[in-house]
């Protein structure tokens, strides 16, 4: 039987506030911090590793978090959700973004129909849509090819596809399965959707338009405003148009669009770079064999997360130290430092993915929390962070736990030597530099260049970004985003916080105002 409890009612929470702290500093200086690097690596898939050597862990805290990760059922809970029940308590709904990919346990279904062989058979719609483009069978109105896709969409329908088609561009190119390019509208903004209209040439270019419920304001003004931009060219919307919606949308049905294809309301937007949200652009951009790539990577990283044992389960092991941090040491953020220029929109997605999923105030059945969820997340590429925000990081006066990212391999293979290594060994040598950097300090009478150390962080390394690897990455963090979740016994698959905004905006428009709401849009003249 699961059991759905506060985490400050678990016995084995209240063990882990007991358990001594680490000195990092002392435990990764010398030689005992080498042992330490090559002792603390969980396996990933795809030939990934996480390694938390420079957290402050010891065999005793990781004792404590086992403990807590096995009497808050971890384990159990991510089993009923790949399972079908009923995870998503706000909305009532099935939490199901794994089974796009893969099926961890039993076969699931809703209004009948089987959710793996309707995802599998959307996937297959989409591949065949898409290679009807590249070969040419679907054209624009004067039968030329399309060379350009645009996505419009926001949230969760813009943030990880895009993410995803930055990291596997040059990856792409490079291996001779670059299709088309690959352009996003997403803000309301008139300056975002001109500025791409204006970056393309529109009678190549096909639209695919994402909303699950098919009518998001900022997605359907968008909408509105390429369909002007298509009639002032001359050119029928219709012809330039897909879309990406729910069967019951309608989106679904209209005759605006060359196709639809569907999702459900068991896949949440931050969630759905694995559903036809990412799958329909991805395969379009690189083709379907890549995306099947993709999926594929995402899949053998969900059969890790499926492992009972937190030491084989890299997901849940980063999650538990996540939580450690964040309710027992105290840290209010964590920066998400990716060292590969292909990953440069990753942070930015994982900031939705984990904000909007667990920044929560109240538990899973809607009453008062007493301790703090989930924190801050922020981030940028390296190198250029570390000449932008890393003098706070490392002689700030708050302690910011950092996840970095590495691979051992650029993606374009002929990297050239300069001075003795290549841009790819000084880029590798950095992020090194950096966790000892932050976990050793440095002494200096001179305290303006006196580094206290200290400072914890964990590394994920891989060969190379490509497809698969991209996958295992997502999944891992998506993973541990519903593990930290699972623990603050909260619905990560819920955002009822942005809905407010929406609502006053709605007001704002149809002039429905009054006091401050009224007196903020008499000075934007709306």
């Amino acid at each position: 039987m699961i059991n759905w409890n506060n985490l400050d009612t678990l016995k084995s929470f209240e063990e882990l506030n007991k358990v001594e702290r680490v000195n990092l500093q002392e435990v990764m200086s010398g030689e005992s911090g080498a042992e330490r690097v090559k002792k603390c690596s969980v396996a990933m898939a795809e030939g990934m590793v996480y390694n938390y050597a420079a957290k402050e862990v010891d065999d005793n805290v990781l004792a404590a978090l086992k403990k807590l990760a096995e009497e808050a059922q971890l384990s159990e809970k991510f089993e009923a959700l790949y399972n079908g029940e009923v995870i998503n308590t706000g909305e009532k709904r099935m939490v199901l973004h794994q089974l796009t990919r893969g099926q961890l346990g039993n076969k699931v279904e809703a209004d009948g129909v089987d959710k793996r062989e309707f995802y599998v058979k959307e996937q297959k719609r989409i591949a065949d849509f898409a290679n009807k483009v590249h070969n040419g069978e679907i054209t624009n109105a004067a039968g030329e090819k399309f060379t350009t896709v645009v996505q419009i969409g926001i949230g969760g329908s813009d943030l990880g596809p895009r993410a995803m088609y930055l990291a596997l561009e040059n990856w792409a190119k490079k291996n001779n399965t670059f299709k088309m390019e690959a352009k996003f509208i997403s803000n309301v903004d008139p300056d975002d959707a001109s500025a791409v209209l204006n970056s393309i040439d529109v009678a190549h270019s096909l639209f695919i338009l994402v909303s699950k419920s098919g009518t998001t304001l900022e997605t359907l003004t968008n909408q509105s405003f390429v369909m002007n931009a298509l009639e002032k060219a001359g050119l029928n919307p219709a012809k330039h148009m897909i879309a990406v919606t729910s069967e019951t949308s309608p989106l679904a049905h209209s005759d605006d669009f060359i196709e639809a294809f569907y999702m459900d309301d068991f896949i949440g937007g931050r969630y759905s770079s694995t559903s036809g949200v990412g799958g329909a652009v991805l395969s379009l951009a690189f083709g379907p064999d890549v995306f099947a790539q993709f999926l594929d990577g995402a899949a053998a990283e969900d059969k890790l997360s499926a492992n009972k044992n937190i030491f084989e389960n890299p997901a849940m092991l980063d999650a538990m130290i996540g939580v450690y941090e964040r309710n027992v040491l105290g840290y209010e953020s964590t920066a998400v430092l990716p060292y590969s220029q292909a990953l440069n929109r990753f942070p930015a997605h994982l900031q939705q993915l984990d904000m909007e999923s667990n920044g929560k105030q109240v538990n899973r059945f809607g009453e008062p929390i007493n301790y703090v969820t989930g924190p801050i997340i922020f981030g940028e590429p390296g190198t250029n962070g570390q000449h932008s925000f890393y003098q706070l990081l490392h002689q700030g006066t708050d302690i910011v736990p950092l996840q970095f990212i590495g691979f051992k391999n650029s993606q374009i293979g002929n990297d050239v030597d300069i001075q003795g290594s290549t841009s790819q060994q000084k880029l590798c040598a950095n992020v090194a530099a950096q966790i000892v950097a932050f976990a050793c300090g440095k002494k200096d009478d001179n305290l303006n260049k006196n580094f206290k150390g200290g400072r914890p962080s964990s590394i994920i390394i891989g060969e190379e970004v490509n497809p698969k690897t991209l996958g295992a990455l997502l999944a891992h963090f998506e993973n541990k985003v519903m593990f930290q979740g699972f623990v603050w016994n909260i619905n990560s698959f819920d955002q009822e916080g942005v809905q407010l905004g929406k609502t006053l905006a709605k007001k704002v428009l149809a002039h429905e105002t009054d006091g401050a709401l009224a007196a903020y849009s008499a000075l934007l003249n709306i």
